[in-house]
């Protein structure tokens, strides 16, 4: 067999089944078993032998997963954690070369295509979106949701690529979109460890699933632990499907189907998942499959050994009852096999094994190698007469496995110690050096976003259009007249979040539009923040356009962790292999008291790289950046300004068509002494400083930088600064929050230090929380005053005479 043949298994129908088919199938399902067990053992000796960093496998849930593998068809999602190889090897989703690939970390789509070696071993995922971005048809593979290691993590997404199947089965009007769904049959598969179900998201997740009533089958990998932690300390009862029994339906409520299967008998496995995942694929109905006496025989992870926390009558129970070995021993008795077939197949497995590890790691070196040979050829020819070196060049040619680090780290000191002698050998290692940055650039740094033919860089932009009859009108009222235009225009949309449907939202931005459109278009949910995002993400990767309402920005804390670990890195882990289009909608800034008052920039700006952070003034630059972002195909998060929603702005008559681009900043007000900088809600503050500041003879030039992430692509603020040299920044956030990441992209990334001619400075709230009432805003956070008199002091500061001390 080729190392990179894939073999899968295949559905049991053992009423169909000649002996010989069944004994076909048995047989090929054990040799999946048996080489995924071998990957497990090779690939804990490939980290503890330095060929790898860190290892983490799924040995002692080979059978249970061939079992969940056979209930999996073209169309189904997986949304699971690091111990399904078996499962990944037999639907296909991974082959054994590219298991080993990406253990290796190979910067290659060809040889990891889950994840370019960007994500650590076990993290699996399909290729959903071709290289310009646009969508393969999803119905015709077997689909996996890109993996991430957080613990619990998963569970989120699960709700949503489950909640699909429910939206392409009862809204008629998404049948068009062909390639996502055939009449919402497909499944969405969870996996998770029993120790990870005491995580919130979990329970969130399990509580969502039964309220929508979606064809979700969660899958309980139970082998008694948590790393070391036995389940005594982890689960109430030490029995996570005995818990939620309150959740099993019956005739008077709708509900899950509970089912419970010991991990090593095979013929139960079998049966019990094709039962359970035909009731979830019918009749849309969650299923949770409880499967206990998991064994984990090589512990957690590389990092240590299991043997230190369990005891001998606990390892000699998991020896016995191995599901491999007890696979192997009911095959024998069933008369399928016998010892001298399955020895040979063993020992054709470890080879093909071995084989293909081999393989996989001299790939992985190989264009290494080329690059390590030129560059001691490049370094010694540097090096005659210089025993530094050439010392170098012999080291770096006697490190038989070198990695790229070892190989561009001797060209860049080669480069430093040669400095004081230009040569064409040395101009020659630079050139060499120069190649390499943009194919190191693409392989460790690319596709933070998608980049592709739908980018939102590529969306027309389309001025918003006046006429005599455009009325003044509240801006919830612009907003809403914008989502209805866009919901007419496009099927795809959806919309869902704490009081979104029935009300219209709390501000009334989606006020009848439920009524309108139905509600499985513009829906309510639970208090459940970290899934509402999750049911977005799914959404989202199966091809929809959904908006997640966060009802205020201090609520996003309460998904960040959904939203930094898996929606932002989503396109960077997968090397945009796969894009899930959301906008998260939410509003904050100046409301008064300690929870409704976040402003929470530097958070955000530091854990949601990989999301457009749109920060508009008013709801008109609001609508024009929903109707760019409905365009495209990136994710963002979407501030509106929360005391902007009954001030009265104009309409445009094409409020559903005009854009407003990412990234380009705007000069609100003209100036020639000093320019500032500010977003969101403190535009309207610097504004009105600015009236009074007039009398003074000072005069302020304002820019709304609009966007975050990406902040000022076209320089506006150093363009202004080589006109005032003065530079204030206006923020809502804590000292040294987003004042200071405005501060960095103008001076450094913009080289707007070199137009300064004064210091720069800061207007911010203070480092607590606002206190509840008008005065705890006004003390709290900027304000005219603030920005009046820290303005007139920069200006004092710079010509007294004119301009004397205030106080």
């Amino acid at each position: 067999m080729m190392p990179d043949a894939t073999v899968t298994t295949n559905p049991m129908d053992a009423s169909e089944l000649s002996f010989d088919d069944f004994k076909t199938i048995v047989i090929n399902d054990y040799k999946i078993a048996f080489e995924s067990r071998q990957a497990s053992l090779l690939g804990r000796k490939e980290v503890l032998t330095g060929k790898a960093k860190f290892g983490i496998f799924g040995d002692g849930k080979e059978i249970p997963q061939i079992a969940m593998a056979k209930a999996f068809k073209n169309g189904d999602w997986r949304s699971g954690y690091y111990r399904d190889q078996t499962f990944a090897f037999a639907t296909g989703i991974c082959t054994l070369k590219e298991f080993f690939a990406q253990l290796y970390a190979n910067p290659s789509i060809e040889a990891d295509p889950a994840s370019a070696g960007r994500q650590m071993n076990c993290h699996f995922a399909t290729r959903s979106i071709n290289e310009d971005g646009s969508w393969k048809d999803l119905t015709q593979i077997k689909n996996c949701s890109s993996d991430i290691a957080p613990t619990g993590g998963q569970m989120a997404r699960l709700v949503g690529l489950a909640y699909a199947s429910k939206l392409f089965r009862q809204n008629k009007n998404l049948s068009y979109l062909k390639n996502f769904s055939v009449k919402g049959n497909e499944v969405a598969f969870g996996t998770i460890g029993n120790a990870s179900t005491s995580e919130g998201v979990f329970f969130e997740a399990i509580n969502a699933a039964g309220v929508l009533q979606i064809p979700m089958a969660i899958s309980v990998w139970d082998d008694g632990y948590g790393i070391s932690v036995p389940a005594k300390y982890q689960t109430t009862k030490e029995d996570i499907s005995e818990i939620l029994k309150g959740f099993q339906r019956d005739e008077n409520a709708a509900g899950y189907e509970i089912y419970k299967v010991r991990g090593w008998d095979y013929p139960a496995l079998c049966e019990i998942y094709q039962q359970a995942i035909d009731v979830c694929r019918t009749e849309h109905v969650p299923v949770l499959i409880h499967v206990t006496e998991v064994t984990q025989p090589q512990g957690h992870s590389t990092s240590g050994s299991h043997e230190r926390y369990k005891d001998k009558a606990r390892l000699d129970w998991e020896r016995e009852y191995d599901c491999i070995l007890q696979m192997r021993k009911w095959m024998i008795e069933s008369a399928i096999t016998n010892e001298e077939e399955l020895a040979e197949l063993e020992a054709i497995a470890k080879k093909f094994v071995r084989d293909t590890q081999k393989e996989a790691w001299n790939e992985f070196l190989a264009t290494i190698k080329t690059e390590k040979e030129l560059v001691v050829d490049l370094v010694s020819k540097l090096g005659k007469g210089n025993l530094t070196l050439l010392k170098m060049a012999s080291q770096l040619a006697g490190t038989p496995d070198a990695m790229r680090k070892e190989v561009t780290s001797t060209a860049r000191k080669a480069l430093r110690l040669s400095l004081q002698n230009p040569s064409d050998e040395r101009n020659n290692l630079l050139d060499w050096y120069h190649a390499q940055t943009p194919l190191n650039e693409d392989r460790y740094h690319s596709k933070l976003f998608t980049d592709g033919k739908e980018s939102p860089f590529l969306v027309n932009m389309v001025a918003a259009i006046y006429s005599e009859e455009s009325k003044m009108i509240d801006g919830r009222e612009l907003l809403n007249a914008c989502f209805d235009a866009n919901f007419s225009r496009d099927e795809r949309l959806v919309a869902f979040g704490e009081d979104l449907g029935a009300i219209g939202d709390v501000n009334q931005g989606f006020a009848g539009l439920q009524a309108k459109y139905g509600d499985l278009r513009i829906t309510d949910t639970g208090i459940r923040e970290m899934t509402i995002v999750g049911q977005g993400i799914g959404l989202a990767l199966r091809g929809l356009k959904p908006i997640a309402e966060i009802q205020y920005l201090d609520y996003l804390l309460y998904a960040l962790n959904i939203l930094s670990d898996d929606l932002a890195s989503l396109s960077y882990r997968t090397k945009a292999g796969q894009k899930a289009p959301l906008i998260i909608r939410t509003r904050g800034h100046r409301l008064e008291g300690v929870w409704h008052s976040g402003s929470p920039m530097s958070m955000i700006l530091g854990s949601l790289r990989g999301l457009h952070i749109c920060v508009p003034r008013n709801m008109t630059q609001a609508a024009g950046m929903y109707n760019t972002l409905f365009r495209s195909d990136e994710p963002a998060l979407v501030i509106e300004c929360l005391n902007g929603y009954r001030l009265k702005e104009k309409l445009p008559t094409n409020v559903g068509e005009y854009t407003v681009p990412l990234g380009e900043a705007e000069v609100i007000k003209e100036g020639t002494d000093i320019t500032i900088v500010s977003y969101g809600a403190t535009l309207r503050i610097v504004e009105e400083a600015a009236e009074e500041l007039a009398q003074f003879d000072i005069s302020v030039e304002i820019i709304d930088p609009q966007t975050l992430l990406p902040f000022d692509k076209q320089q506006i603020c150093a363009a202004s600064l080589q006109k005032t040299n003065k530079l204030l920044v206006v923020d809502e956030d804590v000292p040294g929050g987003g004042a200071a990441y405005i501060l960095q992209q103008i001076l450094e990334e913009q080289n707007g230090y070199y137009h300064l001619d004064a210091q720069p400075r800061t207007i911010t709230a203070k480092a607590h929380r606002p206190p509840y009432g008008s005065d705890g805003d006004y003390f709290s956070k900027p304000s005219v005053d603030d920005v009046v008199e820290m303005v007139y002091q920069m200006m004092h500061d710079h010509n007294s005479t004119k301009f004397p001390a205030i106080f």
